[in-house]
């Protein structure tokens, strides 16, 4: 199937002043969370020195999200997408706040009970990330007409992955030099900045329902329009355990300490290179998208997404290490961008809170639950042979959706 998109102007979407005030605001609290990210996996490594330790920080959050989330989506189509997306800023306000606190006026608690506080912490954030995830993603596309899609999916992808490199970057340089104290106040400020953009934007009003259902059978017609979808849930399928099984993320910190041997300083700049290369990508699909072989240019990503985990895996040299993640997060963002692009197109706006809801447990919880899969594989295997491993998963799971996904491989955009 062909669909019809508009590249010809590759700031189309920026012209729209909403998209630019909630481009804007999503960068900010990204931001935010990448920092929080870079600096709670630091404090929880050096409270426990444990690599089992840094996969629970994922499933801590990932429990609470998946639990969530199908009943979010159904949320995100009958409630105010605007009101749910400010809410859930401000509860990770409120959490930035308390991870200060007892991280700077309260180290008593973390002396007696350890790691624990941050992970009951971070269990709130992610139920607050259950809410913001499907109302985010199906507020986007009202702010944008059909056609822009894929240019606005592009812009999205830039903004997050600018914040996913600043966040990391700056969280391991402030902690490093300044302490865990500035670092959590920084994020404390960036939270506030972005709840304030997102107020700026214009209240959408939500599509008319045609047919009124019961939560069960909303949540169960998400769950059909998905899974009858070949395009769709092969896509996000792809994703998901390409995430699942090469994303080395939680174990950075252990890169970055026993291996490479950097410290705070460098696990920050290891954190931001795949966000790097998205970048560049990113800048790169705005003027030249790849969308006329969108199936094809997937899996040829994902693929090279997991070759470049493996080369990670047995580099030692902190550069080419840093390289070789740039490198991943370039392959990565272009299959981010078709995947978004392919969801939008093919999604009715009426559905778009509850299919966000499934992307979002197939593909955000991914990012958590691989956290935790390579704290245990590294735990168990040892942590280059752990990474390894992953990368190869990724080179399987490609190889069997191009089997039993044959659409997927013909889409074209």
């Amino acid at each position: 199937m062909d669909l019809k998109l508009n590249n010809s102007d590759a700031y189309a979407a920026l012209r729209i002043k909403d998209f630019r005030w909630f481009v804007s605001a999503r960068f900010l609290l990204t931001f935010a969370i990448q920092m929080q990210s870079v600096i709670v996996g630091w404090q929880i490594y050096q409270i426990t020195h444990d690599a089992l330790s840094l996969g629970l920080i994922g499933l801590a959050e990932a429990i609470p999200f998946i639990s969530f989330s199908l009943f979010t989506g159904h949320v995100a189509d009958v409630v105010s997408r605007k009101k749910i997306i400010i809410f859930s800023n401000l509860a990770y306000f409120f959490c930035a706040i308390i991870l200060l606190v007892v991280s700077t006026q309260l180290n008593s608690l973390l002396y007696q009970y350890g790691a624990s506080p941050i992970f009951i912490i971070i269990f709130i954030t992610g139920i607050a990330r259950g809410f913001l995830s499907p109302a985010q993603g199906a507020y986007a596309a009202q702010l944008v007409s059909p056609d822009l899609f894929g240019n606005a999916s592009t812009w999205n992808s830039l903004a997050w992955q600018s914040a996913a490199v600043m966040g990391p970057a700056i969280g391991g340089l402030v902690y490093g030099f300044l302490g865990i104290g500035y670092a959590y106040i920084i994020v404390v400020i960036l939270t506030a900045a972005g709840f304030i953009f997102f107020t700026l934007v214009s209240n959408k009003p939500l599509p008319e329902r045609i047919v009124k259902e019961s939560i069960i059978k909303s949540l169960s017609h998400g769950l059909k329009f998905v899974f009858s979808n070949q395009i769709i849930v092969s896509a996000i399928t792809l994703d998901m355990f390409a995430v699942f099984f090469g994303g080395a993320v939680s174990v950075l910190p252990i890169f970055a300490d026993q291996v490479l041997h950097t410290g705070a300083k460098g696990l920050g700049l290891l954190r931001a290179a795949p966000a790097v290369g998205a970048i560049i990508m990113s800048i790169v699909q705005a003027h030249h998208p790849f969308f006329k072989n969108a199936g094809r240019n997937l899996l040829i990503c994902v693929f090279g997404f997991g070759i470049s985990i493996i080369s990670f895996a047995i580099s030692k040299n902190f550069y080419l290490s840093i390289f070789v993640l740039m490198i991943s997060g370039m392959f990565d963002n272009v299959s981010v961008i078709i995947r978004s692009t392919i969801i939008q197109l093919y999604t009715p706006n009426e559905m778009r809170g509850r299919v966000s809801a499934v992307n979002g447990i197939f593909i955000g919880s991914s990012n958590e639950l691989g956290s935790f899969e390579s704290g245990v594989a590294a735990k168990l295997l040892g942590l280059i042979p752990s990474v390894i491993f992953g990368g190869s998963m990724t080179l399987v799971v490609v190889e069997a959706v191009k089997r039993f996904a044959p659409k997927l491989k013909k889409l074209r955009l």
